[in-house]
């Protein structure tokens, strides 16, 4: 397995803004923030993504990310906020390390991060069969 920039920033070996640590979870800055307070929620322990991590873990990750989250309102004044991950190249993962990004959302930031599409009724009846059947 190539260096995985998460291990190494968990191994202490690479300097991060922690926000947040506990036995499994780790919360830093990012350093190509969206807006002001955009981190991460990463679990300690290395998962390539949403098909290999265990519930478990997964679990703590959501309680770090809503404790993050809880702070960033209180001491940025953030309106909102999304939750964003990507789990495989074609999504756009980036670093195969399990990961959350919590981006703060303030009135007037101007960042768009749900794009807008319509699918017609009979594609999401065959989609919906699909994932149901």
């Amino acid at each position: 397995m190539e260096k995985c920039i998460f291990c190494e920033i968990i191994a202490n070996r690479i300097p991060s803004y922690k926000l947040y640590e506990d036995d499994n979870v780790i919360c830093m800055l990012d350093i190509n923030p969206l807006t002001k307070g955009h981190c991460l929620v990463i679990p300690k322990k290395h998962y390539k993504d949403i098909f290999e991590i265990d519930e478990a873990t997964l679990a703590n990750i959501i309680l770090a990310a809503k404790k993050v989250s809880m702070q960033i309102r209180k001491k940025l004044g953030a309106m909102g906020i999304n939750i964003l991950h990507a789990s495989g190249k074609e999504a756009q993962q980036s670093v195969f390390h399990f990961h959350l990004h919590l981006v703060p959302r303030f009135k007037g930031d101007n960042l768009d991060t749900w794009p807008k599409s319509e699918y017609k009724e009979k594609s999401l009846n065959e989609i919906y069969e699909k994932i149901k059947g």
